[in-house]
């Protein structure tokens, strides 16, 4: 066994759902730091270990070893050190599919800086919006997309506060008042030295921190500690079911909180590599060219790439490395899981969580998914549904999702919104971290996804559910994506409004 997750489970091989919610345990050793204790021990004891497959659109490749990882990222800390980065900065990364994210990550981590990562499709004002409520002392982002443009206008229009601007990518003639990584990394020292003393990281100290965008108001900072990644051994191991020594793909930009579920934390601690295709634009057809030709073994994607694969052609690529598929992020129509099943033969194992959280709900590899239900709660996780009075529902009732805190909080759920006590206080009470999301269960335990809680569409007393509208919609061959809201009307309120993708080719199934 080449993996270290007995290092931090008390136990890793379960019978049943019920022997694994009743006995499974995390261990989370003092003063726990991801950098050190997971990459670093595994370039140590097995260097040749593979960490990250990376490919591109325009054919380059690149494979890294544990070994390597230790290596760039001592140099990569020494290169943010160099430029003032210290325990406690904020750091923020935009750098989509980039190889390099890992490394600056892994290398923010050793410092004990916080990294932010962001999507590539932010503009001034999210920038400007971003520097002054994280209090930003850097950036790192790629070189296109107009990325850098976006960047220097916002901190043009701060008054140029201190702010270190770094890219990543090639550049002959180099950017104006910008750092070049990939020059200074070359330069760089490998050698570098975990922090002691008051430098040194605890578990309490922010480890990652994402903006995540609601239905009114500005972005929320979600922030982390360094106990987070050990949350995602449930992710990984358990939901997404990755092999040790194999190769798991999950399709997220790393702007994204997907990208921490399953591109790096969870999948290196139970042994598996993970696979990165940096496109330029998605593409179905190239992805499922590029999981057959690297021989990936466990995927995760949205249902909506799903759909794009089986109206695509599947019989064209070969899928017999893929041991397990599983899908989050929206709700999982059943007709979309009765084709993919079809076609590959795997079933999708759905789940549930959130910026805030690890996975929460899931169907496991002991349980027997029903298509379109999250699956039940992760051990660790007191999971109940509460009406608006906080009373906890009967079987078959809607109502919010709550996860119980007053014996303190689950690893893996977030520490607070950054500096917005009244956001926490309105969304974390009375010993419970309200998500926001309506369910109800069935009499076997099963959680069904109804919506958000702000997100209902209430015409002429009845409350509707917009997926209940999608996934009869999605039934029909034509369409491929739609989205359901609310609308005003005079007489009932509202109504429900769909917006529709129609497929190029209609498929009858």
């Amino acid at each position: 066994m080449s993996s270290l997750l007995d290092r931090f489970v008390s136990k890793t091989e379960f019978e049943s759902y019920e022997d694994f919610k009743e006995n499974f345990k995390i261990i989370v050793p003092e003063n726990f730091n991801y950098a050190y204790d997971v990459v670093d021990v595994y370039a140590e004891k097995f260097p040749r270990k593979v960490a990250l497959v990376w490919c591109n659109d325009a054919g380059d490749e690149k494979t890294l070893t544990f070994k390597d990882l230790k290596y760039l990222s001592d140099k990569a800390a020494n290169v943010f050190w160099k430029h003032g980065i210290r325990k406690g900065n904020s750091v923020l990364l935009t750098l989509k599919n980039r190889y390099e994210f890992w490394i600056c990550l892994t290398a923010l981590h050793k410092i004990g800086a916080i990294a932010i990562p962001s999507t590539h499709m932010l503009k001034k004002k999210d920038f400007v919006y971003r520097i002054k409520r994280a209090d930003l002392k850097m950036i790192v982002c790629i070189l296109e997309d107009g990325v850098p443009d976006e960047v220097d206008g916002a901190h043009g229009d701060l008054g140029k506060i201190p702010l270190v601007k770094m890219f990543v990518g090639k550049s002959e003639a180099g950017r104006y008042g910008w750092v070049n990584f990939g020059r200074e990394l070359e330069e760089a020292s490998s050698e570098f030295t975990r922090p002691s003393g008051p430098d040194a990281s605890k578990n309490s100290d922010i480890l990652l921190a994402y903006f995540t965008s609601g239905t009114t108001g500005y972005p929320k900072m979600v922030n982390h500690d360094n106990t987070y990644p050990l949350g995602h051994i449930l992710t990984a191991k358990y939901w997404q079911n990755v092999i040790d020594d194999g190769l798991h793909y999950t399709v997220a930009d790393t702007g994204w909180a997907k990208a921490a579920w399953g591109k790096i934390y969870g999948q290196w601690i139970a042994g598996s590599a993970i696979f990165v295709y940096d496109y330029e634009m998605f593409d179905a057809e190239k992805m499922m060219e590029n999981v057959s030709k690297y021989d990936v073994t466990t995927f995760c994607a949205p249902p909506t790439i799903y759909r794009f694969m089986i109206k695509g052609d599947m019989s064209k690529y070969d899928f017999s490395p893929l041991r397990y598929a599983v899908t989050a992020g929206e709700p999982l129509n059943p007709i979309l899981y009765h084709k993919f099943l079809d076609d590959t033969g795997l079933q999708l194992m759905e789940g549930f969580g959130q910026t805030e959280t690890v996975v929460v709900i899931a169907n496991y590899p002991w349980m027997k998914p029903k298509p379109g239900s999250m699956g039940k709660p992760s051990p660790g996780f007191e999971v109940v549904l509460v009406d608006k009075n906080d009373k906890v529902c009967d079987v078959g009732e809607e109502g919010e999702l709550v996860i119980k805190t007053n014996e303190g909080k689950p690893v893996g759920l977030f520490v607070d919104y950054h500096q917005d006590p009244e956001k926490v206080k309105n969304t974390w009470h009375d010993g419970y971290y309200h998500t926001g999301d309506t369910a109800w269960m069935d009499e076997e335990g099963y959680f069904w996804f109804v919506g958000r809680t702000d997100d209902m569409i209430k015409s002429s007393g009845y409350r509707v559910g917009p997926f209940e509208v999608e996934s009869a919609l999605l039934t029909h061959p034509a369409v491929l994506e739609c989205a359901i809201t609310g609308v005003p009307d005079s007489l009932r309120g509202q109504v429900v409004k769909a917006t529709i993708a129609l497929t190029k080719k209609l498929y009858a199934f």
